[in-house]
């Protein structure tokens, strides 16, 4: 059974044991505008064909990196926007990348810095990337395939990422972004041949049909709360 399993597994548990308690939970990645929103931090490093030593560690010389670890981390950096759609598939995900609120809104890295995109996390064999990206929400069989397609073509490609970003990334200038709404993530996917190459025609089209889908599906059927308040007495 795969991580992404368990993933599944928890989140139907979790919520067959609220509805038992007679409560309702939910993991939308922004359920209140006046709270932190729920996240999904995804970790993961490259191990030798056997699984027995961690390709990662560098040395004890910051920042630690391998060069595996550098081209990995580059992948992940170079293709966060057009792969963002794998990691934030709603048209609510892309409420919780807000200022100031604790998910990411920059594609930057550092080492313990949680306005960032992007962290290293641990040691020797514990070294790992930990993507602040995905939400609550995201799906974890395409969460994690975003990930493996994106790190291994950065290993293929030797892409190294960007300097350690230092400082507070919400006031970051001249740094790419996490898309701002559904729509900007469809159309940045559509065009990612990065994504299109890993996953063949086929499957990039179904997922590209996919994320279309529910961008029309709110388009075409959703009036919130919000607009009825703000506009029903000026219109």
């Amino acid at each position: 059974m795969s991580n992404a399993d368990h993933h599944a597994i928890y989140k139907h548990g979790a919520k067959e044991i609220a509805a038992l308690s007679g409560v309702a939970l939910t993991f939308m990645a922004k359920w209140t505008m006046a709270e932190a929103g729920s996240s999904c931090h995804l970790h993961s490093s490259v191990w030798d064909v056997d699984g027995s030593e961690s390709l990662m560690w560098g040395g004890d010389t910051p920042p630690h990196m391998s060069d595996t670890f550098r081209w990995y981390l580059g992948g992940l950096m170079t293709t966060a926007r057009e792969m963002a759609w794998m990691y934030a598939p709603f048209v609510n995900s892309y409420k919780r990348y807000q200022l100031g609120s604790w998910a990411p809104t920059a594609i930057v890295w550092s080492r313990d810095n949680r306005t960032c995109g992007f962290r290293t996390v641990g040691e020797h064999t514990g070294f790992r990337v930990e993507c602040r990206l995905p939400g609550a929400d995201a799906n974890p069989y395409l969460a994690f395939a975003a990930t493996i397609a994106s790190g291994m073509w950065g290993i293929r490609n030797k892409v190294e990422p960007p300097e350690m970003f230092l400082g507070n990334a919400y006031e970051a200038k001249d740094v790419p972004r996490v898309p701002t709404s559904l729509h900007e993530a469809v159309e940045t996917f559509r065009g990612s041949t990065i994504a299109r190459e890993a996953f063949g025609d086929f499957v990039f089209e179904h997922l590209l049909n996919t994320a279309e889908q529910e961008q029309i599906i709110f388009d075409n059927t959703c009036v919130t709360d919000w607009e009825l308040a703000r506009y029903f007495e000026r219109g």
